[in-house]
């Protein structure tokens, strides 16, 4: 008999991996606040526009965090992820309380990452994103 799959909240798999409120990493450490400094009401429309601004990705794209929109800890602020998979209908954070960033975000974007830690340090590893978050992502180098 098949078993029927559990579904974990953004919490639950991040207790499960090692990242909880008793083991807490500062989630925007890497927060580029220049945007932050003055007028705050200017600073949250530009992130509004980001937001709503949309990018169409495919397999394979390489893309990274808009600017002031990271909600989670990886990746990390001009770190590429390549896009695994677009997933639609998109899926909905099974998050039960409302006062989460993750509450029944719509997560439509499957992106891959290398691991940067121990255990599992240099492992090819997928997360699922809601793509607003998202851009292209440039080399800089």
């Amino acid at each position: 008999m098949a078993r029927k799959p559990q579904h974990l909240s953004s919490r639950e798999l991040l207790e499960r991996i090692g990242l909880s409120e008793d083991n807490p990493i500062p989630l925007l450490e890497d927060e580029p606040l220049d945007g932050m400094r003055g007028d705050i009401a200017a600073a949250l429309r530009t992130r509004y526009r980001l937001f709503f601004q949309t990018h169409r990705f495919a397999p394979g794209d390489l893309v990274t965090w808009k600017p002031g929109l990271k909600n989670r800890r990886i990746p990390r602020y001009g770190q590429p992820a390549v896009v695994v998979a677009l997933l639609e209908p998109p899926v909905l954070d099974h998050e039960e309380e409302s006062g989460s960033t993750y509450f029944r975000e719509p997560l439509d974007l499957v992106l891959g990452v290398v691991w940067d830690r121990d255990p599992g340090r240099g492992e090819f590893v997928t997360f699922h994103f809601d793509s607003r978050r998202f851009q292209p992502w440039r080399d800089n180098a």
